[in-house]
């Protein structure tokens, strides 16, 4: 309602408030873990798929070592039984191709002083791991892809096939799980020492000897085809799957800690 003046003028409203000064600062809204662990995985992601550099090394890495098995064994190939001896060396492979990824996987976060930069940000320090571990999982997955196909080809394609073969893929992935779990939490612990390349595999390679035993025995009853397959397949791979649980767990709650350090 207007006001008039005693002339008789009517006045403007000054009651209104002026949005200027009435608005606040603005609010922002704190992203949810969620929303950091996808920022950071896609980080990983990106990175990698623009450089390749770890998948290339971890690539070039596989077929010098499938040359250098096929070197070694083509003379004793009429006197050692391939066949039972595939999985111990499929898994050899596998464990020092990612113990090369494992040591490139910080090396930005080294050189760059990114991880100082993720760690001022307020969030929670277990993200990091779920971010790397979840990138390093991806990549030995894909380097698997190529590995599996050669390994084949090398070594078991002149031989006698079973049935059960498909069945190996299912220990190939719940190694890969332990592999990238426990590589993760020490490829932080190593990321500042000297010599981390060496300290890497001396802490790697004992903890990951139950879970390599485990995949390594449910692999070679799935190439073999051994007569009691389902009795030996299923405890192999109930350990490395509780081997996974485990370790992976215990890596997120150490985590914190360990990066903080």
């Amino acid at each position: 309602m207007s006001n008039k003046n005693p002339a008789g003028n009517t006045a403007p409203n000054t009651s209104s408030k002026n949005p200027a000064t009435t608005s606040g600062s603005p609010t922002y809204k704190r992203p949810s873990t969620f929303q950091h662990y996808k920022i950071l995985l896609g980080k990983e992601l990106r990175r990698e798929f623009r450089t390749r550099e770890m998948l290339t090394s971890m690539g070039i890495y596989t077929v010098l070592v499938l040359v250098i098995y096929g070197v070694a064994l083509i003379m004793a190939s009429e006197r050692v039984d391939i066949l039972q001896m595939s999985a111990g060396l499929f898994w050899a492979l596998i464990v020092f191709t990612s113990l090369l990824g494992l040591n490139r996987s910080f090396s930005f976060e080294k050189e760059d002083g990114a991880l100082e930069g993720i760690l001022l940000v307020p969030l929670d320090r277990s993200v990091i791991f779920l971010s790397k571990f979840s990138a390093n999982v991806i990549f030995l997955l894909i380097v698997e892809v190529i590995a599996v196909p050669l390994f084949f080809l090398f070594f078991l394609s002149n031989l006698p096939m079973q049935d059960t073969l498909p069945w190996a893929l299912l220990p190939l992935l719940v190694g890969t799980i332990g592999i990238a779990g426990v590589g993760t939490l020490l490829a932080t612990i190593t990321i500042n020492t000297r010599g981390k390349d060496v300290l890497l595999a001396l802490l790697f390679v004992p903890l990951i000897v139950p879970l390599l035993y485990a995949c390594v025995s449910a692999t070679s009853v799935a190439i073999t085809g051994h007569e009691f397959f389902m009795d030996m397949y299923v405890p192999a791979l109930a350990l490395a799957i509780g081997y996974d649980v485990i370790m992976v767990l215990v890596s997120w709650v150490l985590y914190d800690y360990v990066v903080s350090a």
